[in-house]
């Protein structure tokens, strides 16, 4: 397949270029996303999500490296920012495979432990004296760094790496005990 050059692009019109593009590069593309989100219906998601960025952005390609090459950084890229969104980690995309021989009660069985790990841990965090447990809710559950911890509690860095390493051992004994 002869690569497609800038007067190419430039004499075609972007409809017949971008179903030219799909159909040549499209598997590939497909394959790429899969390597990085692990879902293929998400990875089909999330190619069609290039090829309009591509189609979008046809006019900014400059010709400085070959068509393809822009193409598979523009879904790196795409796939990257998905990775870092606020969807990929919050929401969780299920697929339904015959290989799967988890039985209904087995699913039950490990929601219902999971549970009650979840609600132990929650009721050890919340057993621990406030100034504990609010760094571990900052670190933990809000994510925040030690050093936006220390401003927000008004207290030393040092002060807030030494509560947190206390409230770990305290969870620690607890929850072993």
């Amino acid at each position: 397949m002869e690569e497609l050059t800038l007067e190419m692009i430039a004499a075609e019109d972007k409809e017949t270029l971008i179903e030219e593009l799909m159909n040549r590069y499209g598997q590939e593309i497909l394959q790429l996303v899969y390597s990085y989100v692990n879902n293929r219906a998400l990875a089909e998601d999330l190619t069609q999500d290039i090829f309009v960025k591509v189609y979008k952005g046809l006019h900014t390609y400059s010709g400085k490296s070959k068509l393809r090459t822009w193409l598979w950084r523009i879904a790196i890229n795409h796939c990257k920012d998905f990775l870092k969104s606020w969807y990929n980690k919050n929401v969780v995309i299920t697929e339904n495979h015959a290989e799967h021989h988890i039985t209904n009660k087995e699913l039950v069985e490990e929601t219902v432990i999971q549970k009650e790990a979840d609600d132990q841990l929650i009721s050890a965090v919340m057993a621990l004296p406030i100034k504990y447990r609010e760094v571990i809710y900052l670190y933990y559950y809000q994510e925040m760094a030690i050093k936006e911890i220390a401003e927000l509690t008004d207290a030393k860095e040092n002060t807030v790496k030494t509560r947190l390493r206390r409230a770990k051992e305290i969870l620690k004994e607890r929850l072993e005990g």
